[in-house]
């Protein structure tokens, strides 16, 4: 298993620090990982700000700094653009994910990631479906001529949990179709994660893994001097300090033979705020975290 870090965790998205791409991957290679993960949009990996000058500059850093481009990390929503059904958005979507497997394949990077689609309504769940099954196979065949796999994450409501993301794999039937399956999703839900990993490992190129920990969540209502509760909310931290069961989830991959990229995110709020040196503080740890699952499945193995 090869530790990887994502660009995400240093975009600003939710107010954290910021660097571009090469300094990014300087700072992963500080760090110590192996491996990175590339953002596609902006402020990172967009098609809209490539060309081959810039390509070849984020290439020859990576070779400087003996980092391994793993992974060009799509955004996708296939079940989008209702409000406007004249507009081909899931062709669209299928051009950027073509344009995403030819910059890969000029970084010599492996994999394309996508995700499914978000839910629209009650009523159209199959039609839902139907239309991720078709774009991601569509998306499967397009990577493939570009020599890269198109990884499916676990990550839009489609096929999110483990049972019907394996039906949802199935269903689209290409050999260049890959899963990148998450601990995050089941573990919210409450799955082994043991069995899911276990499962899903034969069909994996590629883990991206954080951790959580639970916050209690209340409304006050007056009238009855008494609080309702809420769905909890989640807050990232460091691997090893939330409630993922990592060591569960990593015996189920080394037990499937999973031998891919774990790729490490920090793309949400995380304890301690969005500072450089807090970042940096999150991503060393959880490296140590990865390094150690790696070594103790090894080891019981």
């Amino acid at each position: 298993m090869i530790p990887t870090l994502f660009s995400v965790s240093y975009a600003g998205l939710w107010g954290q620090h910021t660097l571009d791409i090469e300094s990014f991957i300087r700072k992963a290679a500080t760090l110590g990982y192996a491996a990175v993960e590339l953002m596609a949009k902006r402020p990172h990996l967009s098609p809209l700000d490539l060309d081959s000058g810039k390509l070849d500059r984020i290439k020859q850093c990576a070779k400087e700094n003996r980092i391994q481009i793993a992974t060009v990390a799509g955004y996708t929503d296939f079940t989008g653009g209702e409000r406007a059904p004249e507009v081909p958005f899931v062709e669209m979507q299928i051009a950027y994910v073509r344009e995403l497997a030819r910059i890969a394949q000029g970084l010599e990077a492996r994999i394309v990631r996508v995700f499914t689609g978000y839910s629209t309504a009650e009523e159209e769940c199959q039609r839902d479906w139907g239309k991720c099954v078709l774009a991601v196979r569509e998306c499967s065949a397009l990577a493939a001529s570009y020599g890269v796999y198109l990884g499916v994450q676990n990550h839009h409501d489609t096929a999110i949990s483990t049972e019907a993301y394996l039906e949802f794999l199935t269903e689209v039937d290409h050999p260049n179709c890959k899963a990148m399956f998450d601990p995050w999703v089941p573990a919210l839900q409450g799955e082994d994660l043991l069995a899911c990993a276990r499962t899903l490992a034969p069909r994996m190129v590629q883990t991206t893994v954080a951790d959580y920990v639970r916050l209690k969540r209340w409304r006050y209502m007056s009238g009855l001097v008494n609080y309702s509760s809420l769905p909890d909310m989640v807050r990232a931290v460091p691997l090893g300090e939330g409630i993922v069961d990592l060591k569960s989830f990593f015996k189920g991959l080394q037990a499937g033979g999973f031998d891919g990229f774990v790729a490490y995110e920090m793309c949400s709020p995380l304890r301690g705020g969005g500072s450089e040196a807090n970042l940096d503080r999150a991503a060393a740890a959880s490296l140590r975290q990865i390094r150690t699952l790696i070594e103790g499945v090894k080891a019981e193995g």
